[in-house]
């Protein structure tokens, strides 16, 4: 794998922003301009979107609701949701339909929840009543091994591969030294069938060198991962200390370093690990320094956008900004562009719907779920 600093990185870089947030804005951006849209507001602290079949949002808030927004208004509550650890950043978090949700109703969510040891990553199997009031069958399909005390770095989200298999994110929760032991979910990228077993490609199935769920290691608190849905491959975008978020390609049984190396520090100023590079670590695709504090990432293939087809758009809660990572034929990247900075707070996620259009949901008290889609032409 290439890396491009960001050192090099800074010469592309482009900046754009909107006014203050209305109703609708049109934003000039180094393409085509953009209309973003307030679908709905007055979601406390929202952390994933999802498309349902009719063109409705599917949305968890952090405190532990998940609701349903069609024709501008915001349902209650959907009931039978389990009780979560909504303390610092753990909560509900991601929310993801199965493939076959058409006919099945099946969706996958994950949450921080909580136990006598402290607290950690879950995940679950539910299916969306269909008066859509509640969810039902909902049963627990994967929870990390450990639970400690704290209540940050849970990573949780989820990808969901072309063979229905899931891909979880497990942050290291606080304690980097969890990132290299193989015998801990802390700190990797998991891999289990729907219904929480183990795959049979997993490269520790048989459970030797490392737990049989576990994908790959080394990660630090990887809020974003998704697939390119034009090759298969899977990528993560991750939170570093101070300086040091990255993006990575994500393949079975490697490990990505942290904290052995890393382009941050300490928030303290001091040095991590062993330096920026090391045999048998995986380097990063690319790494912001500063951090940006990437919340979600999508690979962008639609119809609405043909400019940005193939490039990486990344939710950052810092600069509360999208950032557009440009990339070329050979899928090196080569510029980035920073969208919305400063105009509609922390957006913790973003994914491209079935027309092509942008969602994404603001981390704020009074979150909103925007849509992003291509401005008309003034022919006036």
């Amino acid at each position: 794998m290439t890396r491009i600093s960001a050192f090099h990185f800074a010469a592309a870089l482009v900046l754009f922003g909107a006014t203050s947030a209305n109703a609708a804005d049109t934003v000039n951006t180094q393409g085509p301009a953009v209309r973003v849209e307030k679908l709905a507001d007055g979601l406390e602290h929202p952390w994933a979107v999802e498309v349902l079949p009719d063109g409705a949002y599917l949305v968890t808030e952090r405190p532990g609701r998940m609701r349903i927004i069609r024709d501008g208004k915001l349902s209650e509550p959907i009931g039978n949701v389990p009780k979560v650890n909504a303390r610092g950043q753990g909560g509900l978090m991601d929310v993801a339909l199965a493939t076959d949700f058409v006919t099945s109703r099946k969706l996958y969510f994950t949450a921080a929840i909580a136990n006598r040891q402290g607290s950690g990553t879950e995940a679950f199997s539910a299916t969306l009543s269909a008066d859509e009031k509640t969810l039902e069958a909902v049963t627990p399909i994967f929870t990390m091994r450990r639970f400690t005390t704290g209540n940050i770095q849970y990573g949780a989200r989820i990808a969901i591969a072309r063979d229905g298999t899931l891909f979880i994110s497990v942050g290291d929760r606080g304690d980097r030294d969890r990132s290299q032991d193989w015998q801990d979910d802390a700190g990797s990228i998991v891999h289990i069938n729907a219904d929480g077993s183990i795959p049979a490609d997993n490269p520790f199935k048989d459970g030797g060198k490392a737990l049989p769920e576990i994908w790959s290691k080394g990660h630090r608190n990887p809020q974003g991962i998704s697939f390119d849905a034009k090759d298969g491959k899977l990528y993560t975008v991750e939170h570093g200390a101070r300086g040091g978020d990255e993006i990575n390609q994500i393949e079975a049984g490697k490990n990505y370093g942290w904290p052995i190396i890393t382009y941050g520090r300490d928030y303290s100023g001091a040095e991590i690990g062993e330096g920026t590079a090391k045999k048998g670590l995986e380097q990063p695709l690319h790494y912001w320094d500063p951090s940006i504090a990437p919340g979600a990432l999508a690979v962008y293939r639609g119809a609405m956008f043909p400019e940005w087809d193939g490039d990486f758009l990344v939710a950052a809660l810092k600069f509360q900004l999208l950032s557009r990572m440009q990339r070329d034929e050979s899928g090196a990247f080569v510029a980035e562009e920073r969208l919305f900075e400063g105009d509609y707070g922390r957006i913790r996620d973003v994914i491209v719907a079935p027309d092509g259009a942008l969602l994404m949901v603001t981390d704020e008290d009074d979150g909103a779920l925007l849509r992003v889609s291509r401005a008309q032409a003034n022919n006036g």
